[in-house]
């Protein structure tokens, strides 16, 4: 007597990927609600169950649906959007768009363009890390894919919250609703260590062990996020989370590049799935991970594609082959990661990677009906030899492309039948990309037409309108002037040693607002000439205009300043600026009265470019034209104190003397 199922895909070869890794080159896939019910030769699962639906699948490989064990979907409306750069740089592009165009209705569409996408090469499950995570929640549910879903939390402000701990609210009532959804696994997801505080990941812990849902994080994913952990923390990525409790969590760890044989050991005793994105490490230049290494430990490791941004696509089929590549490649041993060990982390392995392998992965009785169907006739993948059992996994892996997956059914509903979307209306969603890209296109093309607008979206920056009269000088020798400071008609009021690195970036733009942009490092030197502090600034300087009096000079420029909390490297890669101009000073200040009035006196000696002798520099604010020409007079009076006159005053500013100076050198350049 026969057993009624609702599908029943049959004629196929069957790929289980269970721990047999079972084959059926005649196979069928007994299928009952959102489950496989037997999984078989044809002729067996014909005799013993009969269906309402029967698919004959000659010609193709019926297997799990894939894995995508770490991305970011919404990111398809910013595919493309800026390419060929440094993490560091890439993001500091991408979070200002993300903060002016991240909405619930942005994520939904983002997510339709990705499902469709993900669905076309075979993905039926996916991990998931972005803002307003219950958006994409309610339309990956609708479309009807599985995911872990990671509500990202950040220690600055976010899309979707404005505060870590109100991105912690949002993630708890996010768990709270989701969590036990048939289709839908809610994670926290702290963004990166470095994107966070020690309080941050511990309450990130805290709410993934309180609701026991996975935690899903980026870790050690380039040389540049490894080596400022050991500076910084004095210990590796994986220790530092290992300290911040982000180890006691059924964790998620993208990337991984850059981990040594401890960390790996420390995340296979926690059981920690690994999601390993080599598209994304190569186009960024972050590395290779170390992939064979970890599964030779036993980690769980899956593959994933990261975001379409970044990538730029989701093709997991592209992905799992490439992975297997540069394994190869980085052993220097064509041995590794051979195909069939390849499909296991983007199918059985991936799913336990993201803690969903009790659910899919592997075509067994019992798991959820989560499948591909993959055309095998295409002349890409001709012929067929069967002459070695793991033949099929050559052809799936080094020869399929994404395009030959037929059908697709997850929790034993059809997503796509004879290549056609059933859940996801295509055309709309392309149509409505379109549209959003062209909004982004005009914001981009606004923000890169002035350094300004760059580095206000960047980090915001505090407007100064600055009014000061000021003069300098050159010294040939710097005895008279601490001589000076020592007389009864000055005060020193405080005084302080520095070492200024100032590096300018010129621009051609033509804003008035923004002539150059200083990045300045400043370290403070204490009496016994050790380094006590450093600071970091941005000083975008406009042209002004300069009105000289007949005893200083008064300038009015606009100035906007921002803090430096990036490197320099990242800032030459970001404003692209026309040139470039280091100017590095010795300089010691005093700050005094003189006649009941404040003034600023520098002593400066320029190491770079190398200029003979001293600067003195006497300046102070003003407020008032009356005040201005008050100030000027005193100047004057200061100036002749030190033994100097206007005669031998210097008009220029630093960056010009230096640009002087280079010329002189170079007067070809």
């Amino acid at each position: 007597m026969t057993e009624s199922v609702d599908i029943l895909l049959r004629g196929g070869t069957v790929v289980t990927m269970n721990e047999k890794f079972d084959v059926f080159e005649d196979g069928a896939v007994a299928i009952r609600g959102d489950s496989i019910i037997a999984v078989g030769p044809t002729d067996e699962i014909v005799r013993a169950y009969r269906a309402e639906e029967e698919i004959d699948c000659p010609d193709t490989v019926i297997m799990p649906g894939l894995v995508n064990a770490h991305t970011h979907i919404p990111m398809t409306l910013m595919r493309g959007l800026n390419d060929d750069l440094r993490l560091d740089v890439w993001l500091g592009y991408l979070m200002p768009v993300e903060r002016e165009f991240v909405t619930p209705e942005f994520v939904k569409l983002g997510a339709r363009v990705a499902c469709a996408e993900m669905i076309r090469s075979g993905v039926t499950s996916f991990a998931d890390m972005f803002y307003y995570e219950e958006s994409i929640a309610e339309q990956v549910a609708e479309i009807g894919m599985r995911a872990l879903l990671g509500q990202t939390i950040l220690v600055f402000p976010a899309p979707d919250a404005e505060t870590f701990e109100d991105a912690l609210v949002l993630c708890r009532r996010f768990i709270k609703r989701w969590n036990g959804h048939p289709l839908i696994q809610p994670a926290v997801a702290p963004h990166a260590w470095y994107t966070a505080t020690p309080e941050l990941l511990l309450a990130c812990a805290d709410l993934a062990r309180a609701f026991d849902v996975p935690l899903h994080t980026h870790v050690s994913e380039t040389k540049l996020e490894a080596d400022n952990s050991v500076n910084q923390n004095h210990m590796s990525v994986v220790a530092w989370l290992e300290q911040h409790g982000i180890l006691d969590t059924k964790l998620l760890a993208a990337h991984c590049v850059h981990i040594d044989e401890q960390d790996m050991f420390s995340l296979r005793r926690i059981g920690a799935g690994v999601a390993h994105c080599p598209s994304s490490n190569l186009k960024l230049a972050s590395g290779i991970a170390p992939v064979a290494q970890m599964l030779k430990l036993g980690l769980k490791v899956g593959v994933g594609t990261d975001g379409p941004a970044s990538n730029n696509d989701l093709d997991m089929v592209e992905e799992m082959r490439l992975a297997s590549f540069i394994a190869k490649v980085a052993a220097q041993n064509p041995t590794v990661l051979p195909a069939r060990q390849t499909l296991e982390i983007a199918t059985i392995s991936g799913a336990r990677a993201i803690h969903m392998g009790h659910l899919t992965g592997s075509l067994e009785p019992g798991k959820r009906a989560d499948i591909a169907v993959r055309d095998m006739t295409g002349i890409h993948n001709q012929p067929h030899f069967h002459n070695h059992p793991d033949a099929v996994y050559s052809r799936i892996v080094y020869s399929s492309k994404s395009y030959d997956v037929a059908h697709v059914l997850c929790n034993g509903r059809w997503l796509m039948r004879d290549r056609v979307l059933l859940t996801v209306d295509e055309a709309a969603a392309r149509a409505d990309a379109i549209e959003v890209a062209k909004k982004i296109d005009a914001f981009v093309m606004e923000r890169e037409a002035s350094p300004y607008n760059k580095l206000v979206l960047l980090s915001g920056v505090q407007r100064l309108e600055s009014f000061e009269v000021q003069v300098k000088a050159p010294l040939d020798d710097d005895e008279i002037v601490h001589r000076t400071l020592k007389s009864d008609a000055i005060q020193v009021m405080r005084v302080g040693h520095y070492r200024q690195y100032d590096h300018y970036f010129l621009f051609d733009s033509g804003d008035p607002d923004a002539a150059r942009l200083r990045y300045r490092e400043d370290e403070f030197i204490n009496e016994a000439g050790e380094v006590t502090q450093v600071r970091a600034r941005l000083t975008l300087i406009g042209e002004g205009e300069r009105e000289e009096f007949p005893n200083a000079v008064m300038l009015s420029r606009s100035r906007f300043l921002a803090t430096a909390d990036r490197s320099l490297r990242f800032y030459q890669e970001y404003f692209a600026p026309a040139r470039e101009l280091r100017v590095h000073k010795d300089r010691y200040r005093w700050h005094i009265l003189y006649k009941a009035t404040d003034f600023a006196i520098n002593l400066d000696r320029v190491l770079e470019p190398e200029l003979p002798g001293y600067f003195l520099e006497i300046k102070a604010r003003t407020w008032s034209r009356t005040d201005a020409e008050r100030k000027a007079v005193l100047i004057t009076e200061l100036l002749g104190q030190f033994g100097l006159d206007l005669s031998q005053a210097e008009r220029r500013e630093y960056a010009e003397i230096a640009l002087s100076a280079n010329a002189e050198k170079s007067p070809a350049l």
